[in-house]
């Protein structure tokens, strides 16, 4: 719905629509929003950006229908996916009942709501391979579980850091010890080969997302900073309190039961490649928007039963204990307050009937878009560019810049709502005007929205 009323965006959604329709044609995973950003009209690899070879998984759905709804249509899937190995997960360790609850419990939990409100990432095929994993785990197959972290591997790089995680906690379980140790050998392998061989083959800078300044300005700096001065740590997870309230927000709800498990050191570790970050360009990663709390949030849940399990096994018959509920029961109160939260987050808005109506600009941005030619270069206004991703090649509507001087031949812009690329609304308009002084021709102007075109392409 949020596409077809315009409130979806480019980042991310028409990256990855751009990459899996590469993968659908046999080619390249190719984005023209990522390339756009080093040379006008060119295009870079995703794999360069993120190792994320899972999505080509997805490339036979654009076979048929070829779009971005192809991509919140198949994330929706796999998110729901997800619970079925989940339930199995839960009736072998609490019954049948703690199933279906703490199963419903996941999938109205707020991380995978606000991952689809974010509309599309890879991290949808994560809470899937994840619930077979430990599942797995739980069904005692080495090889299966050991599979199922290598296909973890092929969603994104940093699911070596789960991986990393899963193993340390693994050597605590007397059983698992061995597959622990290939786990953690087997992340720090991949992680390295990944950042500084796979990546950089594809085009990609190493040290592109490395948002730990302060620690140092590499790996072995940071390393070495953060086991002399140990303390700092302290402060940087707790700086900004933003952190804090997320750590608070997906602890709380599952009663801080995964504390109890070692299975929390998976979890744990993606965390902290997050809170640890200490850059501004690092804000999005400490907060409970976007997607990047999908990643952990069933490793969270698998990991509550099992703290659940052993609290049980561990106080049972024990004083003073005697007065702690059984586990079942302690897996209701975490369905509940997962529960409870539901409003105050993305599905919130389904509560809403000022959130259903289409804006009284989307007639405007529908035949904006209708001016727009098929297969053409377009920089697009954050809204309007999901929808015509499809039939065009769109970029990000952007000002010029001394790095890239070039403009794409048409425009799409909108002089109503802020853009990502421009300081003001003001500064939009401002380069409208200039776009015109170049010589760009309007075609279509209504409500906000602009079409300009470059006319010198098809003159002489």
């Amino acid at each position: 719905m949020k596409l077809h009323t315009f409130r979806t965006g480019i980042y991310d959604l028409v990256i990855f629509d751009q990459g899996v329709r590469g993968y659908a044609h046999l080619g390249a995973p190719l984005s023209f929003v990522k390339g756009n950003w080093q040379e006008l009209g060119s295009a870079f690899t995703l794999l360069g950006d993120h190792f994320s070879p899972m999505l080509a998984l997805l490339a036979p759905l654009y076979w048929a229908h070829d779009g971005p709804e192809t991509l919140i249509v198949a994330q929706a899937a796999l998110f729901s996916a997800a619970a079925v190995p989940f339930w199995v997960y839960v009736r072998r360790a609490l019954g049948a009942g703690a199933a279906y609850s703490l199963a419903v419990a996941y999938l109205l939990s707020w991380p995978i709501a606000e991952a689809v409100n974010f509309h599309f990432h890879e991290y949808a095929f994560v809470p899937l391979i994840t619930a077979v994993l430990f599942e797995r785990i739980q069904a005692g197959r080495r090889w299966q579980a050991l599979a199922a972290a290598g296909v973890l591997l092929l969603v994104k790089e940093d699911m070596a850091i789960f991986v990393v995680g899963l193993g340390a906690g693994l050597l605590f379980v007397r059983e698992w010890r061995r597959a622990g140790a290939a786990m953690l050998a087997g992340g720090v392998a991949f992680l390295c080969l990944a950042t500084y061989v796979i990546m950089p083959a594809f085009g990609a800078d190493p040290g592109r997302y490395w948002y730990y300044t302060r620690w140092g300005a590499d790996p072995a700096e940071a390393m070495t900073h953060l086991l002399s001065r140990p303390l700092d740590i302290l402060h940087v997870l707790a700086t900004p309190d933003t952190k804090l309230w997320t750590l608070l927000l997906l602890f709380a709800p599952l009663c801080f039961l995964p504390l109890l498990s070692p299975y929390a050191l998976a979890p744990l570790a993606l965390l902290a490649e997050r809170m640890l970050a200490t850059d501004p360009g690092a804000a999005g990663w400490w907060g409970t928007r976007y997607h990047y709390n999908a990643a952990i949030v069933m490793a969270l849940f698998c990991a509550a039963v099992d703290g659940a399990v052993r609290l049980h096994r561990a106080t049972r018959g024990r004083r003073p204990w005697r007065f702690l509920p059984s586990a079942t029961v302690l897996a209701a109160v975490t369905t509940v307050a997962a529960v409870a939260i539901v409003p105050f987050f993305a599905l919130g808005n389904l509560f809403k009937p000022s959130w259903y109506p289409a804006d009284a600009r989307s007639a405007a941005a529908m035949e904006a878009m209708r001016r727009i030619p098929d297969g053409v270069l377009v920089e697009a206004a954050n809204a309007v560019g999901p929808n015509i991703s499809a039939r065009t090649k769109v970029v990000a509507w952007a000002a010029k810049t001394a790095a890239r001087p070039e403009r794409a031949p048409w425009i799409l812009a909108d002089l109503k709502d802020k853009q990502p690329h421009f300081a003001s609304i003001q500064a939009q308009a401002a380069d409208v005007e200039l776009l015109r002084q170049r010589g760009y021709r309007e075609a279509f102007s209504r409500d906000g929205y602009i079409v300009l075109f470059d006319p010198s392409p098809t003159e002489g």
